[in-house]
């Protein structure tokens, strides 16, 4: 199995378990007398069983990935560089946004209040970021789709 097919194994996983989560909650009360729409220990059984399942991918994942070059550095380290440039992108641009907003106080234009950053320089860095984490996003997926899951 490929690790590209292993991490999309995994995202369907976690969403079948909060899906089998919220039909378990669902089903835990019935009125006396009833029954309930689905058995919650049939429900339970499959929770437990995607929940080992997802126990072992993530495993062989990380693994894999701690043990994966691509451009001389492990799956591992280009996974906290993207995340970590990902958050950088995002709080950059909280803060362009902000510089880029004038503000008025008191009456007109007694009090304006201007930028104390060059928001055209920050965005000139948020773009050069974004191409950055594209780039990097290439050669991940590249990655994902060569390398083999280590069992």
């Amino acid at each position: 199995m490929k690790l590209a097919e292993a991490l999309q194994e995994r995202a369907d996983l976690n969403r079948k378990v909060e899906q089998l989560k919220n039909r378990l909650v669902h089903n835990v009360l019935v009125q006396e007398g009833e029954t309930t729409v689905e058995d919650p220990e049939r429900l339970k059984q499959e929770l437990d069983d995607s929940l080992r399942r997802l126990s072992y991918l993530i495993a062989r994942i990380n693994e894999t990935n701690g043990k994966t070059r691509a451009g001389g550095r492990s799956l591992t380290e280009l996974i906290a560089e993207k995340d970590a440039l990902s958050l950088k992108i995002r709080l950059y641009k909280e803060v362009a946004y902000e510089g880029s907003q004038v503000s008025y106080r008191a009456r007109g234009t007694e009090i304006k209040i201007k930028p104390a950053i060059s928001v055209a320089d920050w965005q000139a860095e948020i773009d050069r970021m974004a191409k950055e984490l594209r780039l990097l996003d290439n050669t991940l997926q590249a990655a994902n789709w060569s390398a083999e899951l280590l069992e």
